[in-house]
């Protein structure tokens, strides 16, 4: 994903005992890539939500078919979500 508007996201990044698929340092800001078989995994996804929560990471999620089919509403969202954080830091 690289710079998205200023920010460096990193991909494929370890944190904890999970592989979060972009996250910002400066943001403590994941982004998670969901396919299908992310439907039968709920209650996963639910406890790896709330263990980055724990640790001060704020997570976002985004389906693999928006990220293909309508990137720009994704970015759109992505920048609410930074314009937000941003909003509300120190």
């Amino acid at each position: 994903m690289g710079k998205v508007t200023g920010y460096k996201f990193h991909r494929q990044l370890p944190i904890d005992e999970y592989i979060i698929d972009f996250y910002c340092h400066e943001l403590n800001l994941a982004l998670e890539v969901d396919g299908y078989t992310h439907d039968y995994n709920y209650e996963n996804d639910l406890q790896r939500q709330n263990r980055l929560n724990s640790l001060g990471i704020r997570v976002i999620r985004f389906s693999d078919d928006d990220v293909k089919k309508h990137l720009d509403d994704v970015l759109r969202a992505l920048q609410a979500v930074i314009s937000e954080i941003e909003k509300t830091s120190p």
